[in-house]
């Protein structure tokens, strides 16, 4: 099996035999073939077979009515009393509603979470899920918010609670594996749903990661996840994907994805890199606590800009935001930032 990884560009002058990439702000004129038998090689864009280069070229649909020709912010709301960076910050109401308020000037959507899944985090239960998030996304709600929010959750108990809260998107890190139910839930809402890749689960995932070709075997997995969503009934169009950067990677493995993550535009979705503050910027940027790793998550955003992700999830919306208007202004000065 051939893969087919674009050169992402975004500079002004674009030679002839160039194509836009995925409707957006990149283009590419040569593309890297890949292969688990065979050294890797370039070829032109025009070279790809039409079915892959049309999904690497296609437009891809808003989500949640969000136009995904630009890059978008989405703000990270734990509302729990462990996750890795922020926890016990925001687990009241009133601290959790001032915090959304606050990224909603930058963030074009505001992603809840009630269980932590960071390494080591054991399974929280439904009920107690339902109670840290669904009064939080009604609070903003009721307090005029119009900001798109999305649940971040396995559990279709959970996504149901938060989508009758005025959520509007699943943020599923387990992409359908953890609950059966989650996937037919979404296929009856018609809501939008980020599959997340993931080996193995919260509690153990990074034991002992490994993978014959990370980049690979991810975008394979990615492939059967979408396979099986547009089974249920959830049209591709309404399907971002997520590589999962440290959700059972090595540094290494990590990595790997950010240098590669072009090759998951073939897949035909929108794409969302989620890295923001993990362990592998600390170790790279020698930064030991996650507050103190802002500026090496937004150095792993613009690459994921650059290489035409189109939602990049974030702790430091505000910073974020001003680095991405700076490289917008330098890359890409035909698109109007409008957050």
């Amino acid at each position: 099996m051939q893969y087919f990884r674009p050169i992402a560009m975004t500079d002004p002058v674009r030679p002839p035999g160039a194509v836009g990439l995925a409707g957006g702000w990149c283009w590419f004129d040569r593309v890297e073939v890949l292969s688990r038998a065979a050294p890797s090689r370039l070829i032109g864009a025009l070279e790809v077979p039409g079915p892959v280069l049309h999904r690497l070229t296609a437009s891809r649909a808003d989500i949640a009515g969000i136009g995904m020709d630009r890059p978008r912010l989405m703000g990270i709301l734990n509302v729990t009393p462990d996750s890795f960076s922020d926890g016990g910050r925001f687990l009241g109401a009133d601290a959790a509603v001032a915090r959304a308020r606050a990224m909603a000037a930058g963030a074009e959507i505001i992603d809840v979470g009630g269980e932590s899944t960071r390494p080591g985090a054991v399974e929280v239960a439904a009920d107690e899920e339902v109670a840290r998030t669904v009064p939080v996304i009604g609070a903003l709600r009721a307090a005029g918010l119009d900001t798109p929010m999305s649940i971040d959750t396995r559990k279709a108990s959970v996504a149901e609670a938060a989508l009758a809260a005025g959520a509007g998107i699943v943020n599923d890190v387990s992409a359908f594996d953890f609950d059966p139910a989650l996937g037919p839930l979404v296929a009856r809402t018609g809501v939008p749903v980020v599959l997340m890749h993931a080996q193995g689960v919260p509690a153990t995932m990074q034991d002992d990661p490994r993978y014959g070709d990370v980049l690979l075997d991810v975008y394979d997995a990615l492939a059967a996840r979408l396979a099986r969503a547009e089974a249920l009934g959830i049209d591709r169009s309404r399907i971002v994907l997520d590589p999962g950067i440290g959700f059972g990677k090595t540094q290494a493995h990590n990595l790997a994805l950010l240098r590669g993550l072009s090759l998951f535009h073939g897949l035909g979705c929108a794409l969302l890199l989620g890295s923001s503050r993990k362990r592998f910027i600390g170790t790279i940027g020698r930064a030991e606590l996650p507050e103190a790793r802002m500026p090496g998550s937004i150095a792993i955003a613009l690459c994921a800009v650059a290489q035409g992700a189109q939602i990049i999830r974030v702790h430091d919306v505000t910073e974020t935001r001003q680095a991405l208007r700076l490289w917008q202004s330098l890359n890409t000065d035909h698109l109007e930032d409008e957050a």
